[in-house]
């Protein structure tokens, strides 16, 4: 309306009736309910934020006040360096839960090299456990220290899904057009609602997740110009389907 932007749907399905071919358009406003998941997603975000803000202020708002009547009486001057162990280490908590958010909001602009898949499979060989499947020898057009974290993300996922090491798979399937990087496991997998919402930022079902691992996998891979899907595997486990153009 007026100089908004407006998102629609269409979808256009051909049908047979009584020996006539039809044709079906179908016309869909987006624009609400996108707006509607745009408020929900913030709401979420700041929820989280402030949760997180108070689990760390309050202790540390605490601890302050002891170390104060510490101070007063110095008889139990030696719990002082417990007391600014812990502020400390609240602190930390604090920024390393920031830096996440940061990090998601300032995504650079992928920087592309030529790389080899196996190359960039081995820079994250020493962190978690995989088997390699498919051609690994081919080459990509990525941004290497990008895509280094979209398989961290990943693979970090698949350990803590429960999934056995030694089922956790990487395929890579190189075509005239992209490659296909799948990864599976064999964990918990994930329930419908889960499933729909993964991708989501700030969306987790740990008790202290942020919600942006998979987020952020999703921005890199799109700015490669590819796409992520998930789906749950026959057996149990989960698949991770990320498609990325030759350029």
């Amino acid at each position: 309306m007026g100089d908004q932007e407006e998102t629609f749907h269409f979808a256009q399905r051909i049908f047979h009736l009584n020996t006539q071919r039809h044709v079906m358009i179908l016309l869909e406003r987006l624009t609400p309910e996108l707006r509607r998941q745009e408020i929900r997603v913030w709401k979420k975000a700041i929820r989280t934020i402030n949760h997180e803000l108070n689990n760390s202020l309050a202790p540390v708002s605490s601890l302050v006040h002891s170390a104060r009547h510490i101070q007063e009486h110095p008889e139990h001057a030696e719990r002082l360096d417990e007391i600014y162990s812990t502020i400390e280490e609240r602190l930390q908590h604090l920024r390393s839960f920031l830096e996440g958010y940061a990090q998601f909001a300032r995504l650079p602009t992928p920087r592309k090299e030529s790389v080899l898949w196996s190359d960039l499979l081995g820079d994250v060989r020493d962190l978690y456990p995989f088997r390699v499947e498919g051609r690994p020898e081919s080459g990509a057009f990525v941004d290497r220290a990008q895509m280094q974290q979209v398989m961290i993300n990943l693979l970090k996922n698949a350990v803590e899904s429960g999934s056995p090491a030694e089922e956790i798979v990487v395929g890579v399937e190189p075509s005239a057009h992209g490659t296909t990087l799948r990864i599976v496991d064999r964990g918990r997998g994930m329930d419908e609602t889960t499933m729909r919402q993964a991708l989501l930022p700030f969306y987790s079902t740990k008790p202290s997740g942020t919600g942006l691992g998979l987020a952020i996998c999703n921005e890199i891979v799109d700015a490669h110009g590819g796409r992520i899907t998930l789906h749950n595997r026959d057996g149990g486990g989960t698949a991770v389907t990320c498609w990325i153009p030759v350029t």
